[in-house]
């Protein structure tokens, strides 16, 4: 299927709404995906007049992380560990900068959120699901490691219960995303969630803009979202993985819809 608009961004008046279109991936982030993010991203940091951003994915599916048939496709091993390492740098990047933008982000999850997905959850403001949609960090099953992912998780639910989210790597469904605050509210179907949006957009648009982004500018002040270094450590530990036996097993694994060697 085609992958020509990757990502589809329409506006009405102050609200963006930016869908990821690959649904024959579960809308998996490809480079052509990440780079229409990133073009985004610079647009809406220097645009006045925007508000809301809203994030979703098409096709029932929120999205499924990064493509693996991208992290898999065959390179020297040199070459390899430094193309992960720029993409997973990449990525980390990408999350920083929709926290840091002026406009509220709201994220609408429904079906599997899986790794990379997170990561457009957690750099969200505000975050809405619906029952059966299913988050997880399943890196660690196909020998790779949550890099850049976790400290949003864990700012959400807390260490321990990102911890467990991470090592288990065992899908969570929308209920229990709600339970443990990884997103603010669970509704019942997609058309409730879709009018939670929209009322949330509605509250959002009596607030004055500058005051609105100043209230985001003093939740990041909080404090650091992780240590100092870590986005490049993280970086650096998820391309030895990417490059070494345990991605290569897992990769082939997950594309052969079998079991990998490790796990019995």
């Amino acid at each position: 299927m085609s992958d020509e608009n990757p990502l589809l961004v329409t506006r009405q008046g102050p609200v963006v709404r930016a869908v990821m279109n690959r649904p024959h991936r579960k809308n998996a982030i490809s480079t052509a995906m990440g780079h229409a993010w990133d073009a985004l991203l610079a647009e809406l940091a220097r645009d006045e007049t925007a508000r809301v951003l809203v994030i979703s994915g098409a096709g029932g599916a929120f999205c499924a992380g990064l493509d693996l048939t991208e992290v898999g496709a065959p390179v020297a091993e040199t070459g390899k560990r430094a193309r992960e390492h720029e993409r997973n740098r990449a990525i980390g990047a990408r999350y920083a900068a929709i926290s840091a933008l002026p406009q509220v982000v709201i994220a609408a999850v429904e079906g599997p959120c899986y790794a990379g997905g997170l990561g457009f959850v957690g750099a969200a403001d505000i975050a809405f699901a619906v029952p059966s949609a299913r988050f997880s960090m399943p890196e660690p099953r196909v020998g790779l490691v949550p890099a850049q992912i976790l400290p949003w998780v864990a700012r959400r639910v807390g260490r321990m219960a990102a911890g467990r989210m991470a090592l288990e790597a065992a899908p969570i469904d929308g209920l229990e995303a709600a339970r443990l605050g990884l997103v603010n509210e669970t509704l019942p179907n997609t058309a409730a969630m879709e009018a939670a949006v929209a009322a949330s957009i509605a509250n959002l648009m009596k607030g004055a803009p500058r005051a609105l982004a100043g209230t985001k500018a003093l939740l990041a002040a909080l404090g650091p979202l992780a240590p100092e270094g870590y986005a490049a450590a993280g970086a650096e530990l998820f391309a030895k993985a990417a490059a070494g036996p345990e991605a290569a097993e897992g990769i082939a694994a997950f594309r052969e819809k079998r079991p990998p060697s490790w796990a019995g």
